[in-house]
C-alpha cells in the first residue's frame, strides 16, 4: 500500500506521524524521489516484511518506532527504535516486523 506524498518543502514535520500503520500491511510513503535517490517512510504491521532482495546501491534504514529483524547475507540483526543500519549494495537482505515498526529508508544511487 502506498500513501500519497503531501510533504511540503521548507516546513518541519514529524517523521513518525508521516506514515500510518495498517492492519496486516506494509505502507510506504515517498518523501523525495530524484534521479540520484529516494527517501521513503514505511510502516510494517507485526508479522509483515519485505522478502529477500538485492539492491545495486547502499541503503540506510533508520527505525523510528518498534522492532525490526533485518537479515543481511543470511545474518539476522535486531534493530530497534532510534537505531540505524546501512544495508550494503549487492548483498541480499530482508526485513521482518518482530513487532510493528516504522522506518525511514534513504537510498542514494551511485558509487
Amino acid at each position: 500500500m502506498s500513501e500519497k506524498t503531501v510533504i511540503s518543502k521548507g516546513v518541519p514535520f514529524n517523521l513518525s506521524d508521516g506514515v500510518s500503520y495498517s492492519i496486516g500491511s506494509v505502507v510506504s510513503k515517498t518523501l523525495l524521489k530524484k534521479n540520484i535517490g529516494n527517501i521513503t517512510l514505511f510502516s510494517f504491521d507485526e508479522g509483515q516484511g519485505l522478502t529477500e532482495h538485492t539492491s545495486p546501491f547502499d541503503a540506510v534504514v533508520y527505525i523510528l518506532d518498534g522492532k525490526a529483524e533485518i537479515v543481511i547475507g543470511g545474518k539476522p540483526k535486531l534493530v530497534t527504535a532510534g537505531e540505524m543500519m546501512i544495508m550494503p549494495a549487492g548483498i541480499p537482505h530482508a526485513l521482518n516486523a518482530i513487532e510493528r515498526f516504522k522506518m525511514l529508508l534513504i537510498m542514494i544511487r551511485g558509487e
